[in-house]
């Protein structure tokens, strides 16, 4: 058995016995879901929603096909959380609600709360499916092992320890993830600088590798103004809507340490990009100089095992603490995002139109097995769509769905004139679009309008006028119980 592998077994293990050990005493769905949280357990456990194995495995990959320019994932979370806390925080917290479709409810009624809450659980199982993708891969580059086994294997893992402590758990471990992941990183970028002769060598390499491939490296905007833009928009408006980050900053103790938390967060998650796109340019320098190779022996192609592939060629022991790292970040952004689909479904759905006379036991039950049903969704996900090639698009295109929402949430806050069928009608419209979106793109290569045009810009404009006609045709909140 290989060092690398000894040490990502012991993390494993130590994850396990982190999460079931804090765990004890969460006997009620409060506990469970989280309550009375402090700014680092808020900013611990909501930066497992922005900095997972897409923030590692998906913006190495852009980093080795584009360069430095794949950070922009990152910073655009990051500036989406500072977005949130700075103007929205206080906002959400005082409501007092535990969920966005709770929030939705409060103002729009409890049938926009239904439709809201199964469009973001969509979205949580649209994240969770990179993860796991994330996860497979790396175990597959790992062992050499089938992708389906290393799938189900992660994905037992963290249901696991969630499963018994929830939010507690997620809290706890994420902050050991986080640790993990950024001294991870930057060991890796100081080592894999020494490893390609230093800073000017690598800049050379850089310079080799834009020769062949025509590219710009080392631009910030290289993979493009219309995925950048479109990158920071999502998270501007899907960080106010995003469950698996908000949920945290829901429970926190009082409304200045849920905005406080929210500035850290930001603070936290933005930089991370930049460490994971530089290694995945490293990756791309040594497999132009044909020094970088896959689990089979060819000089590595596939971007997706950039990170994998050249962690395994660090020393041993370096290697394995890093490749800790990239799991540490794939297991900080599960377990919160199958937390946050289980809440949404116990709270927004069962409760509403199940049983809404339902125990506090009834409550933690059901929660804990809508958890583990995310999760294994999740894991059936990824092994059906393992082989897109645009997992990060697919993530994004989630993302897109989720900003519409809160489109239609500054609506109901802000204009007297919306109405809660409005809201219903515009929930779902977008939803469509943008799915239909991405999947045109899918098919025929290209977006129907234009090339700039992305889904997240198709998604807010038709969550805005659908939103502006619906609510002229359909009568105001205070006239009309629509939605109850």
């Amino acid at each position: 058995m290989s060092i690398q592998l000894i040490i990502i077994i012991s993390y494993f293990l130590i994850s396990i016995l982190v999460g079931v050990f804090k765990a004890r005493g969460t006997n009620t769905s409060s506990k469970f879901h989280g309550t009375q949280l402090g700014v680092a357990a808020i900013v611990c456990a909501s930066a497992g929603e922005w900095l997972g194995g897409t923030a590692t495995t998906g913006v190495s990959e852009y980093g080795f096909l584009y360069g430095l320019s794949g950070a922009w994932y990152t910073i655009s979370n990051g500036l989406g959380v500072l977005f949130l806390g700075l103007f929205f925080a206080k906002l959400y917290r005082s409501i007092g609600k535990m969920t966005v479709p709770g929030i939705i409810e409060h103002i729009f009624g409890k049938k926009a709360q239904v439709i809201s809450s199964l469009i973001l659980v969509f979205v949580m199982i649209a994240v969770g499916v990179s993860q796991v993708i994330a996860a497979g891969k790396f175990g597959q580059a790992l062992l050499g092992i089938d992708f389906r086994v290393t799938a189900i294997v992660f994905t037992l893992i963290f249901i696991s320890y969630t499963w018994f402590g929830g939010m507690k758990a997620v809290s706890s471990t994420n902050t050991m993830h986080l640790i993990v992941m950024y001294c991870g990183v930057i060991v890796a970028v100081i080592m894999l600088i020494y490893k390609v002769g230093g800073w000017n060598s690598f800049i050379s390499g850089v310079h080799d590798v834009e020769q062949v491939s025509g590219g710009n490296y080392l631009n910030m905007t290289s993979i493009g103004f219309p995925k950048i833009s479109s990158w920071v928009i999502a998270s501007l408006l899907g960080a106010c809507t995003a469950q698996a980050g908000i949920q945290p900053v829901l429970g926190s103790k009082d409304i200045p340490t849920a905005k406080k938390a929210c500035i850290y967060t930001a603070i936290v998650t933005a930089p991370f990009g930049l460490f994971t796109a530089l290694i995945g340019l490293i990756a791309r320098v040594l497999s132009n100089q044909g020094l970088l190779f896959d689990t089979s022996g060819n000089v590595l192609t596939d971007g997706k095992l950039a990170l994998t592939s050249i962690m395994m060629s660090l020393p041993p022991i370096v290697g394995g603490l890093v490749l800790a790292a990239e799991l540490a970040a794939i297991l900080s952004t599960a377990s919160p995002i199958i937390l946050a689909a289980g809440t949404l479904l116990t709270k927004d759905f069962y409760q509403v139109k199940i049983n809404n006379k339902a125990t506090d036991k009834d409550v933690l039950r059901v929660s804990r097995i809508t958890t583990a049903v995310a999760g294994i969704i999740c894991c059936i996900g990824a092994i059906t769509l393992v082989e897109n090639n645009n997992v990060l698009d697919l993530v994004y295109s989630a993302y897109s769905i989720r900003g519409a929402l809160f489109i239609v949430l500054i609506f109901g806050f802000f204009w007297k004139k919306a109405t809660s069928k409005a809201a219903c009608i515009s929930m779902v419209v977008t939803s469509i679009v943008a799915i239909c979106w991405v999947g045109f793109k899918l098919i025929t290569g290209h977006y129907p309008i234009a090339s700039w045009f992305t889904e997240t810009y198709a998604a807010v404009l038709v969550a805005t006028i659908t939103m502006v006609i619906a609510s002229y045709i359909y009568k105001p909140i205070r006239q009309l119980e629509a939605c109850s």
